[in-house]
């Protein structure tokens, strides 16, 4: 097992099919969050929201994929950010929605709301990724007592 850094930080080189996996399952995080809360499969509890529930367990399972898959601690990150980004999506598009949709848009990409998420992202696709990891290497030894 190879633990130089640019293996943990982006994974092992890259096809163009593994990059296209990737960047599809990046929308299909974004799109199950999105749609969650859209649809209202998903709730926000009310308040003060630091950490949409329902985003992040999307966000960690996808990132502990990764983790389990070895494909990197920034595609983690990454896949754990287009999480937050589909429930931040939702919240100015829908919940907002009194406002022009300039001002939702503009609410949207508001650079302090998404360095919040950035960070949200960083702490949970961190654990998340170590954990899938963590899951491979115990899966590889069991197989291997087998």
């Amino acid at each position: 097992m190879s633990l130089d850094l640019r293996t943990v930080a982006i994974g092992p080189a890259r096809s163009r099919r593994r990059l296209s996996v990737l960047g599809l399952v990046a929308i299909l995080t974004f799109g199950t969050s999105f749609a969650g809360y859209a649809l209202e499969l998903f709730s926000v509890s009310g308040g003060i929201v630091w950490i949409p529930f329902h985003a992040a367990v999307v966000g960690m399972i996808a990132a502990g994929w990764v983790g389990y898959r070895g494909e990197g601690l920034v595609v983690g990150w990454a896949l754990a950010y287009s999480a937050f980004l589909g429930w931040h999506a939702d919240w100015a598009l829908f919940e907002i929605s009194r406002r022009p949709l300039s001002d939702r848009l503009a609410y949207f990409i508001r650079p302090d709301g998404l360095v919040v998420l950035g960070i949200e992202a960083l702490v949970l696709g961190t654990a998340a990724v170590a954990a899938g990891t963590v899951a491979r290497w115990a899966t590889g030894r069991w197989k291997a007592s087998d």
